[in-house]
């Protein structure tokens, strides 16, 4: 493997400089302090300074995040299908990884940062309160379909495009041909050359990305915590404490470390694998003792809806539709995936060497999105089909934005029950792991600069984030909310680093092909 010339040997490095860069280490370790810091001592202004950023950049940058997924999968989608799109990542003439792993490690990145979480309530959401392109009547049978089309643009083609295509292209050329290190400040080397690679801007371009990441993670594991820890009170009636969620927090930093420290081929494999067999189970029994019908139905019809008003959505403004609902729904999930952007495609770029362009950019940008469309349909759809019979009626808790308490209780009319309910929520857990394991895995990476980190610097960052989301649960669940918040800022800083991937990924794209004279 590559790795920079800057990178000091293991056994040599200072205590400091196992953690990785300095200038990223002390940037990210002094963002965790001065957020957690800020929280125990003035929540509310962090909260009120945090919000004011949040409304200006999805009233003023909303357009451009828009803009920009679009651009990248489209551009994506070209590089693909062109004679370029033959060559290999690595210089491999076989993947290192089989496909079924392959595949597993991709569905448990994205998925795992929220799509377990949202599948469930999102959809039911839009159909008791329309999303802006619809022109159906609210919580009828005619809102079914724009209502789950609406959950598949926010985690369907662009937000998976935008997340490892492009940018894993660039970075794939970069570090198998170049010799450069798997690092985000290496998605600006084709502009700016070898003074991105040494240096302080260097430094603050991957400790931009690593905040993002830690911001993007932390949340999900606190949300974890919470969901889990009402879920076994309202199944088994254990306490719904500080106690229980901490409990939970250790036992989920527990597997996540445990897996990031075996690596990419032992525990972050094996955590893909369970997941995406659990997940398999779990869909075929919805399918055949749900409401079948209803469910394939509504996938069809929402399909349809999400191809023929695909623009529509994807370009909706707040000049014609509610800013309160384009902050907190379009621009906040766009930003977000935004934000994972540059260390997920580290990890992209890590698990597909040996793939060709085609066969990556189709599974991230393509399969990927479908299989998550399948998976929103059975939850979301089968949570829609109880609203409209009135099973239940989940219109206020989700007006109050409680997923936790929508997605328990969508669990608990699924065939099954009590034990279909235990089943996602275990699922959610191991999901989540999965996005503690490789996210510790890549930031462990850029502060190493190259692809095999020091198994003690994975577990540090596992432990700093699981650390972080315990002092933020202790003060309250609405400061894990603020630091979601404080993702839609990080993605301002990150969007301008994988802004030039537009055409360098196309790029890249083209010199492996010439490479191997494919062109």
């Amino acid at each position: 493997m590559s790795s920079s010339s800057t990178t000091l040997p293991l056994q040599n490095a200072t205590g400091l400089q196992r953690l990785g860069d300095p200038v990223v280490l002390t940037l990210t370790v002094g963002f965790i302090l001065l957020f957690v810091g800020w929280s125990m001592t003035n929540a509310d202004g962090l909260a009120s300074a945090i919000g004011s950023g949040f409304s200006w950049t999805a009233k003023y940058l909303g357009s451009y995040f828009q803009l920009l997924l679009l651009l990248t999968f489209f551009i994506a989608l070209g590089v693909a299908l062109g004679r370029a799109g033959a060559a290999r990542l690595g210089g491999l003439d076989r993947p290192e990884i089989s496909t079924f792993r392959w595949l597993s490690m991709i569905l448990c990145t994205l998925l795992a940062g929220g799509g377990v979480f949202f599948a469930a309530g999102e959809p039911v959401y839009h159909f008791v309160v329309s999303p802006p392109v619809s022109t159906a009547e609210a919580g009828t049978a005619e809102a079914v379909a724009p209502a789950m089309a609406q959950s598949f643009m926010h985690w369907g083609f662009l937000a998976w495009a935008v997340l490892g295509s492009l940018t894993a292209l660039v970075l794939a050329h970069a570090h198998y041909v170049q010799g450069k290190p798997l690092q985000p400040r290496t998605l600006l080397y084709p502009v700016l050359g070898e003074r991105m690679m040494a240096g302080w801007f260097g430094g603050l371009v991957d400790a931009l990305c690593v905040i993002a990441v830690v911001a993007g993670t932390v949340g999900p594991i606190g949300f974890l915590a919470t969901q889990m820890s009402f879920g076994l009170h309202e199944l088994f009636g254990i306490p719904d404490t500080f106690a229980t969620q901490l409990f939970i927090l250790t036992l989920l930093a527990g597997v996540y470390m445990t897996s990031a420290v075996s690596g990419l081929h032992r525990g972050i494999q094996l955590l893909s694998r369970f997941n995406v067999l659990l997940a398999l189970g779990i869909a075929a029994v919805i399918f055949v003792f749900g409401p079948t019908l209803f469910l394939t139905n509504t996938y069809l019809s929402s399909a349809g809806e999400y191809l023929s008003s695909f623009f529509a959505m994807a370009t909706v403004t707040s000049e014609t539709a509610p800013a309160w609902w384009m902050k907190w729904w379009t621009v906040f999930f766009f930003a977000w995936f935004i934000g994972y952007t540059p260390l997920m495609s580290i990890f992209v770029a890590r698990i597909s060497r040996g793939r060709s362009i085609r066969q990556t950019i189709l599974a991230v940008a393509v399969l990927a999105p479908i299989a998550t469309s399948i998976w929103f349909t059975l939850l979301g759809g089968s949570g829609i089909y109880h609203q409209l019979t009135g099973t239940f009626d989940l219109a206020e808790a989700l007006n109050g934005f409680s997923f936790d308490v929508a997605t328990l209780t969508v669990a608990q009319a699924l065939p099954g029950g009590t034990l279909m309910a235990a089943a996602i929520l275990l699922l959610t857990t191991i999901f989540v792991a999965t996005t503690g394991d490789s996210m510790s895995y890549a930031i462990a990476a850029v502060g190493a600069g190259h692809d095999e980190p020091h198994y003690l610097v994975r577990a540090f960052w596992g432990g700093a984030m699981a650390l972080m989301a315990a002092i933020l649960l202790y003060m309250g669940a609405g400061q894990i909310g603020v630091l979601q918040q404080f993702i839609v800022l990080t993605a301002i800083p990150v969007s301008l680093i994988i802004l030039p991937s537009l055409w360098t990924g196309p790029k890249a794209a083209r010199a492996m092909a010439r490479a191997q004279s494919l062109i």
